[in-house]
């Protein structure tokens, strides 16, 4: 592996998993190749987590006669709403414990602030307010970033087309991903539109054999 690239590990927590509050279909399945990667490909890595605190802006739950996955418009704009998921401090919002963590050397917690969400690592969703992630990179003299995680078409597709804007070289980890593909108005899904985005975006999908 280049010695400027690094992976991203993007929200493999609990709370996405089978079982947990917003389970990723096959989410689980993520967790054996990323330890591959991390064991054999990558001397340093980045992680996010979902942080968020009760009652945020993201939760159905705050916006009474909503339902899940209901999308509204905020003042930053359309937001998907979700059932109430990684509760800052719970068990649920740590990284999952069956992730070799040896080689994270940054944790970026995400959806903090209460009334804004939080999809990429790069940027909360005003596509303004920084997560810090971009100059911890840059530090580091990082040009290509790895994507791998939680979910497919919602953070690993915005962090992966935020680093892509930030100049960096942009891999998706297809096979150590795994989507929640919302259907969409007119057909298709919301993995069928971050596809097509992130294509667009001169972003490239490799399997984690092919690394």
């Amino acid at each position: 592996m280049e010695r400027n690239a690094i992976l991203g590990v993007i929200d493999v927590q609990p709370t996405f998993m089978p079982g947990g509050e917003l389970p990723v279909p096959d989410g689980a399945a993520v967790v054996g190749p990323i330890n591959r990667l991390l064991a054999g490909h990558f001397a340093t890595a980045f992680a996010t987590q979902d942080w968020h605190l009760p009652g945020h802006a993201s939760f159905a739950s705050a916006h009474p006669g909503r339902a899940a996955y209901d999308t509204i418009t905020l003042p930053y704009g359309p937001q998907v709403l979700w059932p109430d998921h990684a509760l800052a401090g719970s068990a649920n919002a740590a990284l999952y414990p069956g992730l070799d963590q040896r080689r994270i050397a940054a944790i970026i917690r995400k959806g903090t602030d209460p009334a804004i969400d939080s999809y990429s690592a790069f940027f909360e969703n005003d596509h303004r307010t920084p997560t810090g992630l971009h100059g911890w990179l840059t530090d580091r003299g990082v040009q290509h970033v790895f994507l791998a995680g939680l979910a497919t078409d919602f953070c690993v597709a915005w962090s992966a087309i935020d680093a892509r804007r930030l100049g960096y070289a942009v891999t998706v980890i297809a096979d150590a991903c795994r989507a929640i593909a919302l259907p969409q108005p007119g057909g298709g899904s919301t993995l069928d539109r971050a596809r097509t985005d992130l294509a667009a975006a001169g972003i490239r999908f490799l399997n984690s054999n092919e690394i």
